[in-house]
């Protein structure tokens, strides 16, 4: 157990550790810190979540989580509330979306430090877990110095020191119980000490080597390893609309090309989405707009991978008094049910717009469609249906995602419909 945790709490009613959002990677954090011996709070500003982990659920899907969270809370090391508390150490781990300009929105980073400022004694350690551009983790803590002038963060001024770092996730959704604890992790501290701090108490849980470097650093770290896969996905979808063009099969053709031993094409898809990769990058362009020449291009190939599978189908459609379109799958990647920033759910929206007499079914395999998010209820001509049902009823069928579950779909019930296969799942007819 870290130092300055054992020091803080001996002998109080503080938690060791309050981990301030529990969303996907908040509420691992949480649940994984908790069987290391840990008392933990789980904070959230949504009394659904702050019930459902109190009841031992995990609300949203990810492999393995539930086992973690309802042994926790079972075991009195978890519980969760919407108010922050008094702790050792806490973790924030909140949302940081883009805006309109594509600069990052911080508004839930300073919401956390208004929760947190009025708990603080000094002594404190605050780490920032949540992908931020660079000079995010000093804000931070400029928020809480401008909350509570009484404290400081160096010791410099002879005021109570509290300690921030960044130590960003690095943790693949429908993988992350495994990767939480095997992965290396980046600590960044604003001080040698807060850094020191951070390394300990991710100790008590990560296998992987703690690697120790300055805040800004650590929080770029992030943005340039999401940006790198990125460059590389933008490279195949961009592969995939000159192949469309040239009537090639751009999943032949990089199978192909792979058999070099230098080259390793990723595959093409949809789009990209999810909270890091189709976020991260343009944090980099915004901090440095005048260079970030080739991240920016390939944000661009990527986002515009949407509008080009939209036009495919409405290719596919033309001349058709009232199709029905399939739309197989939200989510921005296999085998799970998020669907932040989705290029599924991007598409269906603007499918459905683009073509109002088509009746659009949709189909995912992970959630029944009371428990489905509404991202798309309320659209006039989109239905949801079971998988099997809208594949039968379909003269067009649309692979957006390829969960596992889509593979028990008859080849046959498929014969005589036109095929749009982002994801190369059927080797049939590919976008």
């Amino acid at each position: 157990m870290s130092t300055l945790i054992s020091e803080r709490t001996s002998g109080s009613d503080r938690a060791d550790v309050a981990v301030v959002g529990l969303g996907y990677i908040g509420l691992p954090t949480a649940a994984i810190l908790a069987t290391t011996g840990l008392s933990v709070v789980g904070v959230d500003v949504n009394q659904g979540t702050v019930d459902a982990v109190n009841n031992g659920l995990v609300p949203f899907v990810e492999p393995d989580l539930g086992i973690h969270v309802a042994g926790a809370v079972s075991q009195g090391a978890l519980r969760a509330a919407t108010t922050t508390p008094r702790a050792a150490a806490y973790i924030v781990a909140v949302p940081t979306p883009f805006m309109a300009d594509k600069s990052a929105d911080l508004s839930y980073v300073r919401a956390a430090a208004e929760g947190i400022a009025p708990q603080l004694l000094g002594g404190e350690l605050v780490i920032l877990e949540s992908t931020s551009p660079p000079g995010t983790t000093q804000r931070l803590g400029d928020y809480l110095l401008e909350l509570r002038p009484d404290l400081s963060l160096d010791g410099s001024d002879g005021k109570p020191v509290v300690h921030l770092a960044h130590c960003p996730e690095r943790v693949l959704p429908g993988r992350i119980m495994i990767e939480i604890v095997t992965n290396d992790r980046v600590v960044g501290g604003l001080t040698r000490h807060a850094s020191e701090a951070a390394r300990q108490l991710y100790q008590t849980f990560c296998q992987g080597e703690i690697h120790i470097t300055d805040a800004a650093t650590a929080e770029m770290s992030k943005l340039v390893e999401n940006a790198y896969r990125d460059v590389n996905i933008a490279f195949a979808n961009e592969l995939s609309v000159i192949s469309d063009t040239l009537n090639i099969d751009v999943w032949e053709l990089i199978r192909l090309a792979n058999h070099h031993p230098r080259v390793n094409i990723l595959s093409p898809g949809p789009g990209v989405g999810g909270h890091c990769i189709a976020v991260d990058p343009w944090f980099i362009v915004a901090a440095d707009p005048e260079h970030a020449n080739l991240i920016r291009t390939a944000r661009e190939v990527n986002d515009s991978k949407p509008g080009h599978v939209v036009d495919k189908i409405l290719a596919a459609i033309e001349g058709i008094e009232a199709p029905v379109i399939a739309c197989l799958g939200l989510a921005f990647k296999a085998n799970i049910d998020d669907i932040r920033e989705s290029p599924a759910v991007e598409i269906v929206q603007r499918l459905a717009a683009a073509a109002p007499h088509a009746r659009l079914l949709v189909a995912t395999p992970l959630r029944d469609r009371r428990n489905l998010p509404s991202v798309v209820s309320g659209i006039a001509n989109v239905e949801w249906r079971e998988t099997q049902d809208a594949v039968d009823a379909a003269g067009v069928v649309v692979l957006l995602v390829d969960h596992d579950r889509f593979r028990e779909i008859p080849t046959e019930s498929l014969e005589g419909k036109v095929v749009v296969d982002t994801r190369g799942f059927w080797g049939k007819k590919h976008v």
